[in-house]
């Protein structure tokens, strides 16, 4: 591949080329750069999508966007869902190993190519800094999703996020299910803020419960706003991102956009608005039912959860999981799982959480064998 300027090539490299080394190890090839040329060896499938990674980064340099070490891990996820299905028709759609969103009638995606060039360039006859053909191959960021606020566009970072997104737009109820750090609530509450501002709802709710770690709100100091604000400080965290704080403060003066614990949901019939719960895991059976029927004409839901990180008390069950069990499979609600490859933090939590999974599989193991010898009269 050539490139057409050199200061931007540096940027693409990184310092000391560890962008280069780390898009090496993440994409399976092998690269090296010579001069304003950077040459790709290994599988030919492997190559061919080094080729559109690399293009696609050079890209968002030509439009003047950084390149960060996270924005490489990122687009390394967002590799892997060149060629898979993605079909937001799908009523569940789980990301896979291999980054697979299978859908129900097999239609894959289909990246621009040749005279469509890559996000909107031109066809091949000049493609910004690429020369000829080397900018040719088919992109694996085409045609994927984009929620656009006042405050920009904010583009899937995982196959996992692309498929929530799709789920967002598509489904009226959607359950994101997976490890913390996925970018479930923050996606949600993008979402919300653009429709917001569209004016396609007239309200954005968010909530979540109010226990969590043992702790309970009667047994914390301060008036109620000083006890749930602690529990809802990822919701405005995810709000001020969207946008400015004069507004946010505004619309929840104004009651377009509020905040508050799961039980004050109780009663109430939301309609035109856009309602978010969040930590869902630590919703009751009761609650979580009670949670899904407030819905009102013209109102979306979102739903997000990791079940590896319950903190009810032992012996309640989660209104979460009995919720995936009782609803998946009906027409018009969503269900997107998230893996550890979706986690959009340091390398180092996806890691974590496949070490966390992998114990827990393994003493899941342990006790059903325990559990069978003993149903055979065999234990010891």
């Amino acid at each position: 591949m050539q490139f057409n300027d050199n200061a931007l090539l540096q940027l693409l490299l990184g310092d000391h080329d560890r962008h280069l080394v780390r898009l090496e190890q993440g994409l399976g090839v092998r690269l090296a750069c010579r001069g304003n040329r950077v040459s790709i060896s290994g599988d030919p499938g492997r190559v061919a999508l080094a080729r559109s990674t690399l293009a696609t980064l050079y890209r968002r340099l030509e439009e003047g966007r950084p390149i960060d070490s996270a924005e490489i891990d990122a687009a390394i996820r967002m590799s892997d869902l060149h060629g898979n299905v993605l079909d937001p028709r799908r009523e569940t759609i789980r990301v896979t190993g291999a980054a697979s969103a299978r859908a129900s009638n097999g239609r894959p995606m289909s990246p621009r190519r040749d005279n469509e060039g890559f996000h909107g360039l031109p066809g091949p006859s000049g493609l910004g800094g690429l020369h000829g053909t080397d900018a040719d191959p088919r992109l694996p960021f085409a045609d994927l999703p984009a929620i656009r606020t006042k405050r920009g566009a904010i583009e899937p970072r995982s196959p996992g996020q692309a498929a929530y997104m799709e789920m967002l737009t598509s489904h009226e109820m959607v359950f994101g299910i997976g490890p913390a750090g996925t970018g479930k609530t923050y996606l949600a509450v993008a979402q919300a803020v653009a429709m917001l501002q569209a004016g396609r709802v007239d309200r954005i709710v968010l909530s979540r419960p109010a226990v969590e770690a043992g702790e309970r709100l009667g047994f914390l100091p301060g008036d109620l706003k000083d006890k749930i604000d602690p529990y809802l400080r990822p919701l405005y965290d995810a709000l001020h991102d969207m946008m400015p704080g004069d507004q946010v403060l505004r619309r929840m003066a104004s009651g377009e956009i509020e905040v508050a614990p799961l039980a004050f949901m109780r009663g109430r019939t939301l309609a035109h608005a856009f309602v978010i719960l969040d930590e869902a895991q630590n919703t009751t059976v009761a609650q979580m039912k009670m949670f899904l029927t407030r819905m009102g004409s013209g109102t979306r839901m979102s739903i997000n959860g990791d079940l590896s990180q319950i903190d009810l008390p032992q012996g309640i069950s989660s209104g979460l999981r009995d919720a995936v069990e009782t609803l998946e499979g009906l027409p018009g609600i969503g269900f997107t799982r998230f893996e550890s490859r979706d986690v959009v933090r340091h390398p180092l939590v996806a890691r974590i959480v496949d070490a966390y999974d992998q114990r827990a599989a393994a003493e899941r193991d342990i006790s059903r064998h325990r559990t069978r010898r003993e149903s055979d009269g065999t234990a010891k």
